[in-house]
């Protein structure tokens, strides 16, 4: 057995869901505008952390993982199939650190770095994101990346829908999910 320790650079959870909504923008009063928000059917939810290491060369297979592996039932083939075969929707939400926000909704608010923080004591420290201005960089082509492949897939009259959040905002998410089917994936 090696002792070579094995580092994750993108964690990933993927939730069920029979619809979802999340706030991309809050509503402002200086500009008078309402909230913007992103919405999709039944389909997955891609909860998406860049740690430190992750690199734009190895999103690609990790893309194609996901999109295609086989957690959603589906009725008609009496078996799991990929959130593709059953013509899912994919919400794609950044966790990074966000700082300065105060939640003024009833919506559950989606913690940003939640998925690369570490307990030290009684306080959770995030040494192991990737700085912001990479992540965003390496985000938004993951979410292209996630959007080819579904593009290129697509082949009958429905094409699943792609959505995504804003990274580096702090965002409010709605679900409704189908059961507890909420994986975890480190790459």
């Amino acid at each position: 057995m090696s002792s070579e320790k094995i580092m994750t650079s993108v964690r990933v959870i993927v939730q069920q869901c029979l619809s979802a909504r999340l706030q991309v923008r809050p509503a402002t009063s200086e500009e008078a505008s309402d909230a913007e928000y992103v919405e999709i059917g039944r389909g997955v939810i891609f909860y998406v952390c860049l740690l430190k290491g992750a690199q734009a060369d190895g999103l690609a297979k990790i893309v194609k993982s996901l999109v295609n592996v086989r957690l959603s039932y589906c009725e008609e083939l009496s078996k799991n199939a990929s959130v593709l075969d059953v013509h899912g929707d994919i919400l794609v939400v950044p966790q990074v650190l966000v700082e300065n926000y105060t939640n003024t909704t009833n919506l559950y608010d989606v913690h940003q770095a939640s998925l690369g923080g570490r307990m030290k004591g009684k306080n959770v420290q995030y040494h192991s994101n990737l700085p912001k201005e990479e992540g965003e960089v390496l985000y938004r082509e993951f979410v292209s990346l996630v959007e080819e492949e579904v593009k290129s897939t697509g082949t009958d009259s429905h094409s699943p829908a792609v959505k995504h959040g804003t990274y580096g905002n702090r965002q409010v998410l709605s679900v409704v999910t189908n059961g507890p089917f909420t994986h975890i994936f480190d790459f």
